[in-house]
């Protein structure tokens, strides 16, 4: 059966949270990378295994003044998946696994400033890929059950509305190149048990923003 299931009215879902699994590519790099490449090699049968984006930037300029204004200036705290510090990892206990200096968790602006065409749009992710032990953001009560989850569900609710979103459908030798600065994306369920996929993904870093501007490479150790 599909995961999660359809929706009351048999259409595929989307939003959050009833949809899980919204990110953008190594969040918990810092710089980030700007673009990902992903390719069709062997899709699996349309109707499942699709690829699912939303507009960051329009959902942001969506946003009312007072959400704008809360989130202006704050940060999110992303951190590499299982590390022992995902929301569901939290929640069941889990024993965080220590992490070297280069595996830290990492700030992000949680409004970026896209560098090349001046629009705001939010940047952030859901459960996997945000620190649930100290944040999921800076400065907010942490974890599972505070005021930073709160905002969270608010905003990846917000960021996944049907209007800011696209799902596409995978042929062979489709190559879809996206903005990880401005978008969040989601997979979709396929029955591994019967269908075999190849999909070959890269992610390409160069031009980040002046809020990264002389950086070093966060996720290389010294």
């Amino acid at each position: 059966m599909p995961s999660p299931p359809l929706t009351a009215d048999g259409r595929l879902p989307t939003q959050f949270p009833h949809r899980k699994g919204w990110h953008t590519d190594q969040s918990y790099r810092r710089p980030p990378p700007d673009i990902s490449l992903f390719l069709g090699v062997l899709p699996v049968p349309q109707g499942q295994g699709q690829t699912m984006f939303a507009d960051c930037t329009a959902a942001y300029a969506a946003l009312s003044p007072d959400l704008k204004a809360r989130v202006e200036g704050l940060e999110g705290l992303h951190v590499q998946p299982k590390t022992g510090r995902s929301r569901d990892a939290v929640l069941a206990g889990e024993t965080p696994r220590p992490l070297l200096a280069h595996q830290r968790s990492q700030r992000q602006p949680v409004v970026r400033v896209h560098p090349v065409t001046g629009q705001r749009a939010l940047y952030l992710c859901e459960a996997g890929q945000m620190d649930w032990l100290e944040g999921p953001f800076v400065g907010m009560e942490p974890g599972p059950h505070g005021d930073a989850a709160d905002l969270l569900y608010e905003l990846m609710t917000h960021i996944t509305r049907p209007e800011f979103i696209y799902v596409h459908e995978w042929t062979k030798g489709d190559l879809v190149v996206w903005d990880n600065r401005c978008l969040v994306h989601a997979a979709t369920w396929f029955d591994a048990a019967k269908e075999q996929r190849v999909m070959w993904r890269t992610t390409v870093s160069g031009n980040p923003g002046p809020v990264y501007a002389g950086e070093k490479k966060s996720w290389i150790a010294a």
